[in-house]
C-alpha cells in the first residue's frame, strides 16, 4: 500500500524483540542478537556500495519509525525495533558489521525511498517497500523478504467479519486517499456512508476500540503491528486480498549486493532465522506467516 502513516508515540514501546537505537546502541532483543562475520572475512567483490560500507566502517539502513511492528522508534529511548528492522540488522551483521555498534538508522519516508537510495544516502532501505515495476526502473531490489496484503483488523471478540466479503453494512476505516481505502470503493465492500478516512491508522485504530468503526484495513503486515501490541483487543482476520511483496532496496546499479543479500535472506529462510524474526515481532499477533519464495533473477 502506498500510505502506511501512522502517529508516532500513540503506541509507545518496542515488542519482544527490541532493536538498537540510531547508532546501534545496545537493547534487549529477548534472543540472541545475528552473529556478525568478521568483517575482513567478507568480501562482495564487485559492489561499490559494499566498498562504501567498508571505508565508512558502518551501515546506513533506511527504515521507517512509525510502523509497530515493523519499524518503529520508540519516542523515550530512541531505540528502533520490529520485523523490518531484525531484517536490516540481520543483513548487517552477515555483510560483517556488529549489528548493534555499527549501524546507523536513517529514517526515509515513503515519498523519499528511491532518490535516498540512488543518491547514496543509504546502503539500503527495508520498510514495508513493495517490489513493481515502477520502482524497479529506479533502483534493485533483494527479495521479497515478507509478502503482505490487505487485511481487516477488528476488536478481539468479533465474529460477524471473517474476510472482505462480509464488511457489507459494516463501518470500515483506513487513510484518506490511501490504496486500501479505494479498493474498498472499488470493490463496493461497504456502503459509501460506512467508509471512514481518518489521517492516520492510529486515529483508526482509536476508533475500532472506541467501537465507532467495525474494522481497520491495510496491509496486514501493519495490522499485525497493532494486533501483537495488543493482543486482548485486537485481532487481524487472516484473509487477505491483495498481493504487496516487500524488498529490500538497493542501488540499481549494485548487482553483486543484491546477489549477496539474496543469499542471506534464503539462508535466513532455510535455517529458521526468519521464522525466529517473525515469531519474536510480527508473530506476537497470533497469526502465522507464510515464508516468501525470493526471486533470484
Amino acid at each position: 500500500m502506498r500510505v502506511r502513516t501512522l502517529a508516532v508515540g500513540l503506541l509507545v514501546g518496542g515488542l519482544a524483540l527490541t532493536a538498537c537505537g540510531k547508532e546501534g546502541a545496545p537493547g534487549d532483543s529477548g534472543s540472541a542478537a545475528p552473529q556478525q562475520s568478521a568483517a575482513a572475512d567478507v568480501t562482495v567483490a564487485g559492489s561499490a556500495t559494499f566498498d562504501k560500507m567498508k571505508a565508512r566502517g558502518k551501515v546506513v539502513i533506511g527504515v521507517k519509525e512509525d510502523q509497530p511492528g515493523l519499524g518503529y522508534k520508540d519516542p523515550t529511548t530512541g531505540k528502533f525495533s520490529g520485523f523490518d528492522i531484525e531484517i536490516g540488522k540481520l543483513v548487517a551483521a552477515k555483510l560483517g558489521f556488529d549489528p548493534e555498534t555499527k549501524i546507523e538508522y536513517k529514517v526515509v519516508q515513503s515519498a523519499g525511498r528511491e532518490a535516498a537510495i540512488a543518491n547514496g544516502d543509504v546502503d539500503y532501505y527495508v520498510g514495508t517497500y513493495t517490489i513493481n515495476a515502477r520502482r524497479k526502473e529506479q533502483i534493485n531490489f533483494a527479495g521479497p523478504y515478507f509478502t503482505a496484503g490487505q487485511d481487516l483488523l477488528v476488536r478481539k471478540d468479533n465474529t460477524d467479519i471473517t474476510g472482505p466479503e462480509t464488511l457489507k453494512g459494516k463501518k470500515v476505516c483506513s487513510i484518506s486517499g490511501s490504496t486500501p481505502i479505494q479498493k474498498v470503493k472499488t470493490d463496493n465492500l461497504t456502503e459509501p456512508n460506512n467508509i471512514v478516512e481518518l489521517q492516520s491508522y492510529s486515529q483508526c485504530v482509536t476508533q475500532l476500540e472506541q467501537k465507532a468503526v467495525d474494522a481497520v484495513t491495510t496491509d496486514d503486515a501493519i495490522l499485525k503491528g497493532y494486533a501483537a501490541r495488543e493482543k486482548d483487543k485486537f485481532k487481524v482476520v487472516g484473509k487477505t486480498f491483495s498481493s504487496e511483496p516487500y524488498g529490500i532496496g538497493l542501488p540499481k546499479t549494485d548487482a553483486a549486493l543484491k546477489t549477496k543479500v539474496t543469499e542471506i535472506l534464503q539462508t535466513a529462510l532455510d535455517d529458521g532465522t526468519w521464522q525466529n524474526i517473525y515469531n519474536n515481532t510480527l508473530g506476537q499477533s497470533g497469526s502465522p506467516a507464510t515464508k516468501p519464495v525470493l526471486d533470484k533473477s
